[in-house]
């Protein structure tokens, strides 16, 4: 089945959605709403669970009372939290989210990690990982576990979401890297030169094609699949943890067809309203076109 370790950023979200987003000085009524546990690498992490993975998220939570809730959360949906911040009193960092309800786009406040140090763990079980996910958020805990991984021979993925401080020492040790629009190199490096050590790219483009190229000059396309986008929120997360354990499972044998079932699995996501009532719909999506 797959046993993945995702390390990367943990928060709580809170998602409305809204006919439209208010503006200055307004309120307005959600048309529905969800909270649930949220953040790059917590998504991949359920995603991952939800395919029948066996997903561990490290990452920083603490005791704070809104810290109950992501912990119900993520127990429900199959992930183990490795916590590195137990004591820690403050509260998680939270997320706002509002979705438009005729487009499917997002908007998001957040605080992120910011501010946050963490301590790498003296010691973590390797034993039976077949894939490592970093997200880029507390890059000295990601650097530490990657380094880890590539002595273990363990596949290494990033989620190229933003370029964030830190991303430059982490690209050496990445076997598999997937980006989005919104990865851009400083100093306007062209994206190929930035991640030339990199064996595996991928750049998503929202519902636009996957372009990737490997190792001996290959390089091609995939196709996302088409549907009625509800909510594109943590689709981007989704891809990540479907890819991330297609590689826990099968290796990278079959990198194109690894982004494809990623890609069919983000589309399913968009069909649905916040970030796990995907999960609950059965159908053929996981084999079959969505």
């Amino acid at each position: 089945m797959g046993r993945a370790i995702f390390v990367g950023l943990c928060t709580l979200d809170v998602i409305q959605l809204v006919s439209r987003p208010p503006g200055g000085n307004e309120k307005v009524v959600a048309l529905r709403q969800t909270v649930a546990a949220g953040g790059p690498a917590t998504n991949a992490a359920v995603t991952c669970a939800h395919l029948g993975g066996d997903a561990t998220l490290v990452t920083a939570v603490g005791r704070h009372p809104l810290a109950a809730g992501i912990r119900a959360d993520l127990d429900g949906c199959g992930v183990r939290v490795r916590d590195l911040t137990p004591e820690r009193a403050a509260s998680p960092a939270t997320s706002t989210i509002l979705v438009t309800a005729d487009s499917g786009d997002r908007s998001v406040v957040s605080t992120n990690a910011i501010g946050l140090h963490v301590v790498p763990p003296d010691d973590c079980d390797w034993a039976g990982v077949t894939a490592l996910q970093v997200d880029g958020h507390h890059p000295e805990v990601a650097l530490a576990a990657l380094r880890a991984a590539r002595a273990a021979g363990i596949p290494t993925i990033m989620d190229g979401g933003s370029w964030k401080d830190g991303t430059a020492r982490l690209l050496p040790l990445i076997d598999v890297i997937a980006c989005s629009a919104d990865f851009r190199p400083p100093g306007g490096v062209p994206i190929e030169t930035a991640l030339r050590d990199v064996p595996w790219v991928a750049i998503t483009a929202g519902a636009g094609p996957i372009r990737w190229w490997g190792p001996g000059g290959r390089r091609g396309e995939v196709p996302v699949p088409r549907v009625d986008v509800v909510d594109t929120l943590g689709a981007g997360d989704v891809f990540h943890g479907a890819l991330t354990h297609g590689i826990a499972v099968d290796g990278l044998g079959d990198f194109p067809g690894l982004l494809a079932r990623a890609a069919r699995v983000a589309a399913r996501a968009c069909a649905s309203f916040g970030t796990r009532s995907w999960m609950h719909h059965t159908d053929t999506w996981m084999t079959g076109a969505v």
